[in-house]
Order: structure tokens, then C-alpha cells, then sequence
């Protein structure tokens, strides 16, 4: 058996020799958290994770860098720019907040980059060719391996893309499959803004779809959109990997390749918290960060007497505290009858004791104003229902939900009270919400169908405006949460 032992040993040894392995590192979401929260994040932490690790490496993103914090917001995401430039990037892609300050300020943002931004699906109408600044995949070299990154950009922004237009990403990658193939790359990676497990957007199909139609060509495909964490997921030989968001982790993949023939063997992931204590922070990284810090935004505007949770805290209901306070806001602002609030537009907890500026800003980065809109009961029952996704897509204020699940969790039954009585189908309902909600905006797409004169401002105050109001009446204690119940 000892003979049989060291036969084994000897003969697996080679094998051992003969591979190779390079580390790529992935973020996805970073919003301009450029700085820790509560212990937890931001690129001087990165920076510092980065230069202890196996040298060369690959740092990608899938997108969503240019707004969500004061930062990028007051510079229209140039200080997201000039950090990621700062950190030595090698390629991002297209997310969806890239025009969040519209199209028109587009091209001064990507003309800052200095690493390519990557969308094979993204074109100019005008030209029918990629905008400047964006190509469709990169080739390039590291630790002597030859990569192919290919991108694949998010194909509903924020704001209208005027004068650009999408193709199909599963078409546009096979198209970039063949061009970068004749390269003969040793490892392709993908790298999108969009989600293998996204309730909300539902564009996990498309993804998970990469690895049916290009399995064998794509080794690993990096996501985002979702603020999701998938480490490990294999797919028809397909490694996916997501990230999260705000620059809470980074995903460190280790790529094996055949040290003789170059190709790619196998890959694997691993997500590193970046939890300050633990990484430390690059100095150099930390002292460039400063000179992009806003000033006055660190300024306190009120307390929580403990940490204000913006998911559901209990299994049977799927209203959070955090998001029950936002839409009691908007309600008694505009004096509705009901009010409508989208869990996505929170983005992040309220921290426990002082709450500052900032910190409103990162837990609603937009700049939304509070709209007044009528519509039927007939109406308000279908967009209810339709929100579940399965989880609930929206909270509510003067209204009472309860719902049902079937044995494979699926949500049935909805039923929905207003004053302890049913929802009239031909009664009209005034609903406050925000403005972006209310035009029709991503989940809030049924409101297209409201006309316009159904519609108008409820005043000149944003969100964050009268949560700063709310926080300045005292400090705020968590609501009780009840109002989308799941009863037996």
C-alpha cells in the first residue's frame, strides 16, 4: 500500500508543476461608497487586500460606479472615475446608473477613464458603431496568460439613453466570441451588469442562459445589478461569481491554466469582507480618497436609537422599518390617501446613534421629489399584486396587505384593505410616491398607463428633505412592521 502511496505521489506531482494560477478580483454596484461604513468597506481597504495578494492580477467591475453617494452625485460621477482609475481597474461594463445625469453628460464620463469600458451590446445610433471610449471586449496579458474580457452593458438606465441604442446581449456576445477567438485567448471571462438571481429586474434568465449557449467558450462570467453575493455557482463549466455592492467585498477568483499549453483548467472563487480590522488600509489610496471627501455632508442631522433595518426583520412580513418610515413621509407630506415607496430607492440601513447628511444621501441617493397621482382601485390592486416578485418590490403607507403562500413558498391570496374595507375597482385613490416611480420608472412601469393630468408635484421638497425633517422632531425609533403579513 506505501508503494502504491508514493507511486500516486510521484505520478500527481507533474500535474501539480505543470499548472498555473492567476487571481482575478471583481467588484460590481460600487456607487461611490468610497469610505467605510461601520467598519466595513471602501477602496483604501480594497487597495490594501489587492497589494498583499499574489501579483500580477486581473481587477474588473461590472458597472454602477458613477452615482450614490455625495460624492459622485455632486461631481456627476468623475470622482468615481478618477478613484477606480487610481486603483489600476482593467475594465468595467455598462450598469445602468451611468446615466443617471443623463446622456448628454455620458461621454465626458467614460472620456475620464483610463481602462476600457466594455459593452459589446452599446452602440451610437448615428454611426451604428461603438460610442468613443467603449469597445466590445479587451485582450490582455497577465502573469503570462491571455485573457479575453468581454462586456455586456445593462439594457435599462436610469434615464433615457438618447442617441444610443441596445442589441441583444446573447447575440452581441457570440458575435464577440468570434472576434476575440481569433485570438486565442487562453481564458474568457464575461463581465455584466445584470444578475443570476434577480427578483427584481428578472434578467437572471439571459444570464444563466450564457452558460446553455456558450459553455466550452466562456470560463467565467462576473455579474451585478442585483447587489447579490454568488460565490461558486457552476454551470455547464461555467463559474459565476457576484459580488454585492459598495465596496463591502471583493471576489478573488483563482485561475488555473496548464503551464505548458497555456489553457484554461479550472476556476474558483472566494468572497473577501473587507472589513477594515482585518485588511487594514493602503495609506496612499486612503490620502487620495480625502482630497474627494465633500465637505459639509458629514454633518449631523439627527439619531436612531438603534440600527434601522431596510429589510424585512420577520419571516412573515415583508415591510421593513426603514421603508415604513419613508412612505409615512411621503403620505403626510402630500397629504394622500395612500403612499407607494420603492424598497430599492433604500439602498442601506440607518446606522445606529448620530445620523448624518451623508448618511441620508447613501440611504437615498436621488434627488427625487414626492409626486400626487390619482388612479382607480382597479388599478392599485393590479400594480399591488403585480409588485410581488416574489418578494414585494414596494411598501405602503394607508393600507393594509395580507397574503398567503403555497407550499412551494409562492405568494397567493393577496388581499389588500384600506380603512378595514376592500379596494373599490371604479373608487379613485390618491397615491403619493416618488417622481421617478410615478413617470413610470423601472418597477414602477404601470404608471405609464396613468395620464399625465392624473399626476402632478406635491411641492419642491426631495425624499431626503423630509427625512431630514423626520429625524429633527427627535431621535427615531423603529416602526412596528405589519403591513404586508402573511397570515395562515
Amino acid at each position: 500500500m506505501k508503494k502504491l502511496s508514493l507511486l500516486a505521489i510521484v505520478l500527481f506531482t507533474p500535474l501539480l508543476l505543470l499548472a498555473k494560477t492567476t487571481v482575478v478580483y471583481h467588484t460590481s454596484d460600487t456607487h461611490g461608497f468610497f469610505f467605510p461604513r461601520n467598519g466595513q468597506g471602501g477602496f483604501a481597504a480594497l487597495a490594501a487586500v489587492l497589494k498583499k495578494g499574489p501579483q500580477p492580477y486581473l481587477l474588473l467591475d461590472s458597472g454602477d460606479f458613477a452615482n450614490g453617494t455625495v460624492e459622485t452625485r455632486n461631481s456627476k460621477g468623475i470622482k468615481a472615475v478618477q478613484i477606480m482609475n487610481k486603483m489600476g481597474y482593467d475594465a468595467t461594463t455598462l450598469g445602468n446608473h451611468e446615466f443617471d445625469f443623463k446622456a448628454k453628460n455620458f461621454p465626458a464620463l467614460v472620456a475620464q477613464l483610463q481602462f476600457p469600458m466594455l459593452a459589446a451590446n452599446f452602440f451610437e445610433k448615428d454611426t451604428r458603431q461603438y460610442p468613443p471610449h467603449i469597445s466590445p471586449y479587451l485582450i490582455t496579458e497577465k502573469n503570462g496568460v491571455k485573457f479575453a474580457v468581454i462586456g455586456l452593458g445593462n439594457r435599462t438606465p436610469t434615464n433615457p439613453a438618447d442617441g444610443y441604442y441596445f442589441t441583444k446581449p446573447l447575440v452581441a456576445l457570440g458575435n464577440a466570441l468570434e472576434q476575440v477567438e481569433k485570438e486565442n485567448p487562453d481564458v474568457v471571462i464575461v463581465i455584466v451588469h445584470d444578475s443570476t438571481a434577480d427578483d427584481k429586474h428578472g434578467t437572471q434568465s439571459y444570464v444563466t442562459e450564457i452558460a446553455k449557449k456558450f459553455g466550452g467558450r466562456v470560463h467565467v462570467v462576473f455579474g451585478g445589478h442585483a447587489h447579490k453575493i454568488i460565490q461558486n455557482k457552476v454551470e455547464n463549466g461555467v463559474l459565476f461569481v457576484e459580488s454585492g455592492s459598495y465596496v463591502d467585498n471583493v471576489s478573488k477568483v483563482t485561475v488555473t491554466t496548464d503551464d505548458q499549453t497555456g489553457k484554461f483548467v479550472s476556476a474558483q472563487s472566494e468572497l473577501i469582507p473587507l472589513i477594515v480590522a482585518n485588511t487594514g488600509q493602503d495609506k496612499e489610496i486612503q490620502a487620495f480618497l480625502e482630497t474627494l471627501r465633500e465637505p459639509n455632508v458629514d454633518v449631523v442631522v439627527g439619531s436612531a436609537t438603534q440600527t434601522i433595518a431596510k429589510d424585512p426583520t420577520s419571516n412573515d412580513r415583508l415591510d421593513s422599518p426603514l421603508n415604513d418610515w419613508i412612505a409615512d413621509l411621503l403620505k403626510d407630506y402630500a397629504g394622500t390617501q395612500i403612499a407607494i415607496h420603492n424598497n430599492g430607492g433604500t439602498r442601506v440601513d440607518m446606522p445606529q446613534g448620530q445620523v448624518t447628511r451623508r448618511d441620508l444621501i447613501e440611504i437615498h441617493p436621488f434627488d427625487n421629489q414626492v409626486s400626487i397621482v390619482t388612479v382607480s382601485g382597479k388599478f392599485l390592486k393590479k400594480f399591488i399584486k403585480t409588485g410581488f416578485a416574489p418578494r414585494s418590490l414596494f411598501t405602503y403607507a394607508g393600507l393594509d396587505i395580507t397574503y398567503k403562500t403555497n407550499k412551494k413558498g409562492k405568494i397567493k391570496d393577496i388581499q389588500i384593505l384600506f380603512n378595514g374595507k376592500p379596494l373599490e375597482n371604479k373608487k379613485q385613490y390618491t397615491i403619493a410616491t416618488n417622481a421617478y416611480i410615478a413617470g413610470g420608472g423601472s418597477e414602477g412601469y404601470l404608471f405609464k398607463k396613468i395620464p399625465e393630468s392624473a399626476k402632478k408635484l406635491a411641492g419642491s421638497k426631495s425624499i431626503r428633505d423630509l427625512m431630514e425633517e423626520g429625524l429633527q422632531k427627535g431621535p427615531l425609533t423603529p416602526l412596528p412592521t405589519g403591513r404586508i403579513l402573511e397570515v395562515k
